[in-house]
């Protein structure tokens, strides 16, 4: 499902280019290059710079030269580099997008941020918290703008949701509930997703539940997992099929802790065997005293989304937010994307400007603390970097 919901943005952003004129670009855009030629990076990065005045993309690397040309040829990339290295050596690139697999997130952030680079980087921002923590101290010392890519946090339906949870119009948050699942083959065995060596799993891809969970309570720690669970792959057992997990938080929503269930499922199967569950968009349920908040595709809210609140009477509203909201204001267009959201806030950030909402890095490292210590309960154990595995090298 989570491929599904990238090639819908790659087509919603298509046709928002095609409706929408594309602005001149700033004498001092911001330059950036991209590590990989990974998927996402059209909808992540690519189409949303096209219609951001203040970013150009100047180069794509890959480990292969002559992939790395035609993927710049394909989408009208001026500068082409054989290897990550060469991208990051490249003066005139300031900054980074790195959607490498997440095994490689910290070493090649690490280089990235020792050339002098801001780095926009994939979720989850590392292989596990030890790696993140060693991320953004690198940022620290270099003085250099590194975040991990929560496209979705940036969105203002989130942040709508947001505030009807804080508000405390609704009393205290007693628990809450987060899915995200891809169906029963739609990702091959091949796909990196799958593999241990490069931190795959289904809760490292699909971390989304921790951090929409974390997120709407106000990024706390997790006090204790008081049970985990996963269905190993049939091809590894040390990669995570499916994981669910019943957690307690402590949150300044709420006078007693909070139990909040997860489940990520990369292999979802089947309704009555042979209905593939495309409706099960990513999702997350709070249950506060007094009403529940039902967030449906939290996501990628931005093609499709609803709020709906039902009080203990039953009686239910419904709320859909593409633009505007607490925190953008009238800044914004309802055809954004999540990713296009993050673009605007990053560039900001990074050319000094406060952005109007951000991903702080200790949040991010809890989010891997977190992440860890459910893994560590499944007895799978926390994932491992490529370098701890086998090694430095270039993809």
């Amino acid at each position: 499902m989570a491929m599904a919901l990238q090639l819908s943005t790659f087509v919603t952003q298509y046709l928002a280019s095609g409706t929408h004129t594309n602005p001149t670009k700033s004498t001092n855009a911001l330059r950036m290059g991209i590590l990989s030629t990974a998927m996402i990076n059209p909808a992540a990065l690519i189409h949303p710079a096209e219609t951001h005045g203040g970013v150009v993309i100047h180069g794509v690397a890959s480990r292969d030269l002559s992939s790395a040309e035609s993927y710049a040829k394909k989408y009208s990339i001026p500068h082409a580099y054989g290897s990550y290295s060469a991208l990051l050596s490249d003066p005139a690139i300031e900054a980074v997008y790195i959607s490498l697999p997440n095994g490689m997130h910290c070493e090649w952030a690490v280089r990235a941020l020792e050339a002098g680079k801001h780095v926009l980087l994939e979720k989850p921002v590392a292989a596990n918290a030890d790696e993140a923590r060693v991320v953004f101290e690198t940022a620290r010392r270099c003085e250099r703008v590194c975040v991990e890519a929560f496209h979705w946090r940036f969105h203002p339906a989130a942040h709508v949701v947001d505030a009807i949870v804080a508000s405390g119009r609704y009393g205290e948050v007693r628990k809450t509930s987060a899915r995200m699942t891809t169906p029963s083959g739609s990702l091959p065995m091949s796909d990196i997703r799958w593999n241990y060596e490069l931190a795959g799993g289904a809760l490292m891809d699909m971390t989304y539940v921790l951090s929409s969970t974390r997120y709407f309570l106000h990024q706390p720690q997790l006090d204790e997992v008081l049970e985990a669970t996963s269905v190993p792959s049939p091809e590894d057992s040390r990669v995570d099929q499916s994981t669910t997990a019943t957690l307690r938080f402590s949150s300044s929503l709420s006078s007693t802790p909070i139990t909040s269930t997860i489940y990520a499922d990369m292999a979802r199967s089947n309704s009555f065997w042979v209905i593939p569950r495309l409706w099960e968009l990513p999702s997350i349920s709070i249950e506060c005293e007094e009403a529940t908040i039902y967030f449906y595709n939290f996501m990628m809210p931005h093609l499709y989304h609803y709020i709906a609140i039902t009080d203990k009477a039953g009686n239910t509203s419904y709320q859909k937010h593409y633009c505007f909201g607490p925190k953008w204001g009238v800044r914004g267009e309802s055809w954004w994307s999540t990713y296009r959201y993050q673009l605007e806030a990053f560039v900001d950030k990074v050319q000094g400007r406060e952005p109007v909402c951000w991903v702080d890095p200790e949040d991010s490292v809890q989010q891997m603390e977190a992440i860890d210590k459910v893994y560590e309960a499944t007895g799978l154990g926390k994932r491992k970097g490529t370098q701890e595995l086998v090694g430095s090298g270039e993809e």
